[in-house]
C-alpha cells in the first residue's frame, strides 16, 4: 500500500498523462490490447533491468511497437529499436540503458490489426536492494539492437549532429582562410608602388 501512495505521489502529474493517453489515445472500441508486460504496469524491479518485453492483442505482423521511456528525473532513458517475435503471440523485446531507481513511465505506440495507431502509456518502479529483472525469456534468444546511449540526435540539413558540427567547423576554417588573403590582397593593392608592408 505505501509502495502504491509512492507512485501516486510522486508521478502525479505523469499518472495523469497516462491516463490521457490511455483514455484519449485508444478508439472507443481497443484495436490492440497490451496482455501482459515485464515490467509490468504498477510493477517493482531492480534498478539496473535493461531488457523491457510488451506483449499485445492483435498486433499488426511485421511491425514493431514504437516504445519510449522517461525516467524519474525527467530525461528520456535511451532505447534499442524493438524486435518482435517470430511466436504466435505478438511479443516484442528492447534493450533499454540500466533502469533509475525511481518511478518509470513508458509510453508504446503500436498498429492494430486493422491498420489504426495508438498510443497508451503505463508506469512501473525500479527501486535500489531488488535484484534486477533478468531477460525474459521470450527475449532470450533475440538478437537485441543496442540502444543508443547518446540520445536522439538531431539532424541538420539531413545530416548528424556529429557530420554537421564537423562541415561548419570545415566552412568557417574556409571562410575565415579567404578572408585573410582577401585582405592581404586588398591591402598590397592599395599600398603606393615602392611601398613597404608593415
Amino acid at each position: 500500500m505505501r509502495r502504491l501512495r509512492l507512485l501516486t505521489a510522486t508521478a502525479g502529474p505523469a499518472v495523469c498523462t497516462g491516463a490521457l493517453l490511455l483514455l484519449g489515445g485508444a478508439p472507443a472500441h481497443a484495436h490492440t490490447a497490451l496482455k501482459d508486460a515485464d515490467p509490468a504496469p504498477g510493477a517493482t524491479v531492480g534498478a539496473g533491468t535493461d531488457v523491457v518485453r510488451l506483449t499485445f492483442d492483435n498486433l499488426t505482423s511485421g511491425i514493431a511497437p514504437k516504445i519510449r521511456m522517461i525516467g524519474p528525473d525527467g530525461k528520456e532513458i535511451p532505447v534499442g529499436v524493438p524486435v518482435v517475435t517470430d511466436t504466435d503471440t505478438a511479443t516484442a523485446c528492447a534493450a533499454v540503458s540500466p533502469l533509475p531507481e525511481g518511478v518509470i513511465t513508458l509510453t508504446y505506440s503500436v498498429t492494430a490489426g486493422d491498420g489504426d495507431a495508438q498510443t497508451s502509456a503505463y508506469q512501473f518502479e525500479a527501486a535500489t536492494g531488488t535484484k534486477p529483472a533478468g531477460t525474459p525469456p521470450a527475449c532470450a534468444d533475440l538478437s537485441l539492437p543496442a540502444p543508443d546511449m547518446g540520445g536522439s540526435e538531431r539532424t541538420y540539413l539531413g545530416l548528424g549532429r556529429t557530420t554537421a558540427t564537423a562541415a561548419l567547423g570545415g566552412a568557417v576554417v574556409v571562410l575565415v582562410g579567404g578572408g585573410l588573403l582577401a585582405a592581404r590582397a586588398v591591402r598590397r593593392r592599395a599600398l603606393p608602388e615602392g611601398g613597404i608592408e608593415d
